[in-house]
């Protein structure tokens, strides 16, 4: 028996075949059409989102050729931040909006003013660029398509549903992505009466709350023949893509630190204490998959994406390979006369400043572009040196010792070395590849009842591939960097202040 596991990403929709013991039979992709008609506004299409799931599962189907009757469940993760609405017959009647889309800022500040600290305390997560600001937007900014939304949804919930043919009353968020409503209980996995009541939003356009090992329903007729699949095949709820991804490295154990080096990227560790970060207001606390642990974490919202573009832009025609920026890179020496880049293209996400933007600071003739891709790379670790110290802060129980990293960044050996000088901590990668659609496929395989100990597989599975050790010397240069860092985007962060008056 396989199961089909799909992750709707922000680069595009993933897909691939996995037998009973979770090993890899087969992968499709399909790159996403991401719509962005003036700065600050991105969204997708809702037709373009499912029907890139149909058609990566046919291509699945074709390139293993096993028969539709040996396919035993459906599993399905997706982007977390960003939101959609439905009508009552469960079909979309708006556009997903990105989590890159920053439209709703004004709605993050009327939040963040009139009860942010209870959002933080109660939801887990601060204010941010998400669900809770996004969903104000709609309802006072486009009223009339707010009065026709039935219920808000993720996109991979959104596809779920199409898949099983559900109505809005059966439609659902499962609890991963709690932190990033701006109106649940996070702890008890309900919607906060408190919350809804002050910013006067419906809880009737809220869905229902689910585990990510929830059936949600079966593969309908429409679907079915869409995708080459036969009727009536188990659709577990899933999880949003970047708790995919962390449980499917085996971050299971409190006290584990791991980086997903993705679009996103994102520093986290592992608890079963919850504790929002009222102090700092910059850690969000997410539910792992497993109920009763959780996912403290903080993320540089275009880390992955930052690195692209300068490839893109700034490497020539056609682009250099990563493999050669890599080389330019390493023949250059940190130091205090290297320059510093700040990376937030679109705002920054943790902690919240949505006018925030990028750009290279302390450039001199003497900078070439192998200066420029390394301070690139080192931005991202200065980003984690800050979120590893509040995690410091708020769990000093756990020695933080080492981080195992995952994602298209953690290929880069420079970019993991660069990590582990900063942070002072030994970054080890692991043999697994595309841990969010192994993620994703244990949970829809435990929920069928194919597997009874998915942990364990995963575990089996999570072999380490190589460990980059801290510099000591290294360590002790980017002490006096991350300073710089610092003061950089401070000075960044007034002149866009400056500028949006």
């Amino acid at each position: 028996m396989y199961i089909v596991a799909i992750d709707i990403g922000t680069q595009g929709t993933k897909a691939a075949l996995f037998d009973e013991e979770l090993n890899l039979t087969a992968t499709a992709f399909e790159a996403s059409k991401m719509i962005s008609p003036a700065p600050g506004t991105v969204w997708q299409e809702p037709d373009d989102l499912y029907m890139s799931c149909v058609r990566t599962i046919r291509e699945l189907m074709q390139k293993a050729a096993v028969e539709p009757e040996s396919i035993a469940a459906i599993g399905i993760d997706g982007q977390m931040a960003g939101v959609m609405g439905i009508g009552g017959d469960g079909e979309a009647v708006t556009p997903f909006d990105s989590w890159l889309d920053t439209r709703c800022e004004p709605y993050v500040k009327k939040m963040r003013a009139e009860a942010g600290d209870e959002v933080l305390r109660i939801t887990g997560g601060p204010i941010s660029i998400a669900h809770g600001p996004k969903i104000l937007w709609w309802k006072h900014e486009r009223p009339d398509v707010y009065r026709n939304i039935a219920k808000f949804v993720m996109p991979h919930a959104y596809v779920a549903g199409k898949m099983a043919g559900l109505s809005a009353d059966e439609a659902y968020i499962d609890y991963t992505h709690l932190h990033f409503s701006g109106f649940a209980d996070t702890a008890q996995k309900t919607w906060s009466a408190a919350l809804t009541d002050t910013f006067d939003v419906s809880r009737s356009k809220l869905p229902r709350i689910l585990s990510p090992f929830a059936i949600i329903g079966q593969t309908s007729d429409i679907f079915s023949a869409l995708a080459g699949l036969r009727r009536g095949i188990p659709i577990a709820a899933g999880c949003g893509d970047t708790a995919a991804s962390i449980f499917g490295a085996g971050m299971t154990q409190p006290g584990m630190l791991l980086d997903c080096a993705g679009t996103a990227s994102v520093l986290s560790c592992v608890t079963d204490d919850f504790r929002p970060d009222t102090r700092h207001e910059t850690i969000t606390t997410m539910r792992n998959p497993i109920d009763g642990l959780y996912l403290p974490l903080a993320y540089l919202g275009g880390g992955g994406m930052c690195v692209r573009w300068f490839r893109d832009q700034l490497s020539g025609t056609p682009s250099l390979h990563y493999d050669q920026l890599q080389k330019e890179a390493e023949a250059v020496r940190p130091g205090k006369t290297s320059p510093i880049f700040v990376p937030h293209f679109a705002g920054r996400a943790l902690p919240i400043d949505p006018t925030l933007k990028g750009g290279f600071i302390g450039l001199d003739f003497k900078h070439g572009r192998g200066d420029m891709f390394r301070s690139v790379l080192e931005s991202v670790a200065f980003e984690y040196h800050g979120y590893l110290q509040i995690l410091k802060d708020l769990y000093p129980q756990y020695a933080f010792e080492r981080i195992l990293t995952i994602g298209g960044g953690a290929q880069g050996d420079l970019f993991n070395q660069i990590k582990a000088d900063v942070l002072g901590l030994d970054i080890q990668t692991l043999k697994t590849g595309d841990t969010s659609l192994m993620g994703t496929a244990a949970i829809a395989a435990n929920a069928c009842g194919l597997i009874s100990d998915c942990q364990s597989i995963i575990l089996r599975k999570t072999e380490s591939r190589k460990v980059f050790h801290s510099d000591p010397e290294q360590h002790q240069i980017y002490q006096e960097s991350v300073g710089r860092y610092q003061k950089a985007v401070a000075a960044f962060s007034d002149f866009c202040k400056d500028d949006q008056q």
